[in-house]
């Protein structure tokens, strides 16, 4: 499998559902893209697993649990998220890598 670029906005679940606009957003995104005949290229990911590559310690150490990523192969809607959902940390990663084994997996069973 060849390896891709992702790109994601972090920060805890609760800031994001709950004082973000981010439904909105991403239902506004969704129907861009079905407009424009454009195949989805982001996803939410709860308690992301690339978070467990030594890569990103130092960035887990500072969210609060659980968190939740948003994660594209589209830099500049992340760019945009960014700028859009203040408060929120920013990054980006190959996978799948040696660290990363499946770019978009997830921690299915976390506790709230």
């Amino acid at each position: 499998m060849k390896a891709t670029n992702y790109y994601f906005i972090i920060a805890s679940m609760q800031f994001l559902v709950e004082e973000e606009p981010l439904e909105e957003v991403l239902r506004e995104r969704s129907q861009y893209y079905s407009r424009t005949n454009k195949s989805i290229d982001f996803w939410l990911l709860p308690e992301p697993k690339f978070l467990e590559s030594e890569a990103f310690e130092p960035m887990k150490s500072k969210l609060s649990s659980p968190s939740l990523a948003i994660v594209s192969t589209n830099k500049i809607f992340i760019t945009w998220l960014k700028l859009r959902c203040h408060n929120v940390l920013s990054g980006q990663f190959m996978g799948p890598s040696n660290g990363i084994q499946d770019p978009l997996d997830y921690v299915e069973n976390f506790e709230k």
